[in-house]
């Protein structure tokens, strides 16, 4: 299957962009009232040093539209210099137009008085008219790559207390904000802003549906600051969102990310920059704008930083501009980019396939919204498994259809799927392909227990469930040992699962074997993994929640799913273009349209490590001297990518 890793056009030439959210020093949200240019051309000749060549801009909305039928000319002015300064420089800037909400807080204009900001037809046409004057304003402007519409705008048209706009409202707004700037003579590239916080990349309603705004935009702009308990998930975050952005079919910037510097020793902001970087380029971003340019020790007095203190410190360089550990980061990913030219590589295609059951972002009649987290989570544990097992996997949408070209589906923790969906999945294993499945009770005490018909001939089983009881799992760590081999993994041998969850989800799936094999079983000799040939395929059947026990579990990860999942790709006949013997380390690649193949090492320890990569016909090269590497050292936190060459 094709796995997204689409670039902005630009005059039909594919564009990186690598940037930063700004705001001067001088201000922060307020720098339109307190302009240097002098200092603007000093922050962002920093930049620049360090291989940035965007920003992303903000016209303060308060400011910029002091009354509903005028713009502040002495802003507006100010901003044209601020453009000035990026062509002199070098670079290029993305306007972001309605901005009512920046770190941490909400800032209406004066005259809102309160309306709604997509359904009231007046203040919708007060947006309209300000983002066509503005880009009327600055179209032809040489340094201006392209637009953004809001900033984070679920955070600002409805808090998260208030109840959540309707879709259509939201759908609407969005089309005439789009067709705003194009009537405005905006031809660059828009997206909303909105931080792909929709349904479909969450699994929360708030109303933006990245699916539908999707069809309006040119490209999607996740904004990722979540935390986690697991290190290792924690590094992937933004690349788990960035796969599930794709969602709407278009490139994706990672538009915003990054950490404060009150929270994280400089070590680490380095470790987290260096992962979030390379992590999401593998996972499909084909743009980086971090958040953001600079500290702001001098505005302590002024909101948001007098009572968001830590945003103050949220800067790549400090009060001064002297560069911080992220901007190193950032100049080193610049110069790799520049190495491989990434504007000519693609992922390689995916035989290995997750699954993203329609339940994660679309309601039916009488299904729950608390089934959704479950959904993710699992999802989001199957995705550091298949990273952990070097498994370069696409994730393909039920709702779009099940991917016809994939050798291996991967349903972890799936309760709740179609009926004929789960026909054409039952239809690719008779085809020839594997379909592995983990079972789940759910994690909420209405509809317990699978909605999947036909599991029983699926699996070749016969379920011993009591209805609407759980079969509780009393163990703390499921053990797994193995009566015959399976992939890799040899007989005798025994994988070791934490056991996590709440009173519904910390259950197994009791079966007998009618027509499956055995492959492992628990401490309690029960049947833990089964296989069942169906025609030239075959469906493997877990009976615990191996990747949710995962999810709820802190600092677990590498566990063992890992294992399962190599073992898979070995019997799916997938072969990997770079894997190596440790959990630890990531391996992927990505293709060059010239041929060439470079592969990327992550690693996960907290300390120097050495491997031994393989790479079946092909030889591994360092970049640039073509020295071949019998073993790769990475630092803590390490990456190196280097080039697969033909024997």
């Amino acid at each position: 299957m094709r796995r997204n890793s689409a670039k902005l056009l630009v005059g039909g030439q594919p564009q990186v962009w690598l940037g930063a959210n700004f705001w001067s020093r001088t201000g922060g949200p307020l720098m339109w009232r307190n302009y240097s240019p002098e200092v603007v051309r000093e922050e962002l000749r920093v930049l620049f040093d360090h291989g940035l060549r965007q920003t992303r801009s903000f016209f303060y909305w308060p400011d910029f539209m002091p009354t509903p039928d005028t713009v502040d000319e002495a802003k507006v002015e100010h901003f044209a210099d601020f453009l000035d300064a990026h062509r002199e420089i070098g670079m290029t800037c993305i306007p972001t137009f309605i901005v009512g909400h920046m770190s941490g807080d909400n800032w209406d204009p004066a005259w809102r008085g309160g309306r709604d900001l997509y359904a009231d037809v007046w203040l919708v046409s007060r947006q309209a008219w300000f983002v066509q004057r503005m880009t009327e304003r600055f179209a032809a402007h040489p340094a201006v790559a392209g637009w953004l519409i809001s900033n984070e705008m679920p955070i600002y048209g409805r808090l998260r207390h208030e109840r959540k706009a309707p879709t259509e409202q939201v759908n609407a707004w969005a089309q005439l904000m789009v067709q705003a700037v194009r009537a405005g003579g905006g031809h660059q590239p828009v997206s909303l802003g909105d931080g792909a916080w929709g349904i479909e990349v969450t699994g929360t309603d708030n109303g933006f549906s990245v699916r539908d705004t999707g069809a309006l935009v040119d490209f999607v702009g996740p904004h990722v600051y979540r935390i986690d308990s697991d290190p290792v998930r924690q590094h992937l975050n933004a690349a788990f969102i960035c796969e599930l952005s794709a969602v709407a079919g278009k490139p994706v910037v990672l538009e915003e990310f990054g950490l404060s510097s009150d929270q994280v020793s400089p070590e680490n902001a380095g470790h987290y920059y260096r992962q979030t970087l390379h992590n999401s380029l593998l996972a499909g971003a084909t743009g980086w704008i971090a958040w953001n340019n600079t500290d702001y020790d001098d505005l302590i007095e002024q909101g948001p930083y007098s009572h968001h203190p830590f945003e103050m410190h949220f800067g790549i360089t400090d009060r001064a501009g002297k560069p911080k550990p992220p901007l190193h980061e950032l100049a080193e990913f610049a110069r790799i980019l520049s190495e491989v030219d990434f504007a000519g590589c693609e992922r390689p295609d995916a035989r290995a396939a997750l699954v993203v059951t329609e339940y994660l972002e679309r309601g039916y009649p009488f299904s729950q919204d608390d089934d959704r987290p479950l959904i993710f989570t699992s999802l989001q544990q199957a995705h550091v498994a298949a990273r952990e097992a070097d498994l370069p996997v696409g994730f393909t949408r039920e709702r779009d259809g099940i991917d016809p070209d994939c050798s291996l589906y991967l349903l972890p923790c799936v309760k709740q799927i179609q009926a004929p969906t789960w026909q054409q999945l039952r239809d690719r294993v008779a085809d020839g392909a594997l379909l592995y499945l983990s079972y789940t009770a759910g994690e909420v005490g209405h509809h317990r227990q699978p909605w999947i018909p036909y599991f029983d001939e699926t699996f070749g089983v016969e379920k011993q469930i009591t209805y609407g009881v759980v079969d509780e799992v009393v163990d703390e760590v499921v053990e797994m040992t193995f009566v015959e081999d399976f992939g890799d993994i040899t007989a005798g041998e025994v994988l070791r699962f934490r056991v996590g969850g709440n009173e519904h989800s910390r259950a197994y799936l009791p079966v007998r074997p009618r027509g499956a094999k055995v492959v492992a079983t628990d401490a309690h000799g029960r049947p833990a993994l089964l296989r069942h040939p169906t025609g030239s395929g075959e469906a493997v059947l877990c009976t615990y929640p191996v990747e949710h026990f995962a999810a709820r579990n802190s600092r677990v990860n590498p566990e063992d799913t890992h294992r399962l999942y190599s073992a898979l790709a070995r019997i799916a006949g997938i072969d990997r273009l770079i894997a190596v013997d440790d959990p630890r380390v990531f391996a992927d690649a990505l293709v060059h349209r010239d041929g060439r193949v470079f592969a990327w090492l992550v690693s996960q320890h907290d300390q120097e490590v050495s491997v031994v990569p393989t790479a079946p016909g092909r030889s591994v090269r360092e970049l640039g001297t073509g020295e071949e590497l019998a073993e790769v050292t990475l630092p803590a936190y390490g990456v190196r990518v280097v080039e697969l060459k033909s024997s």
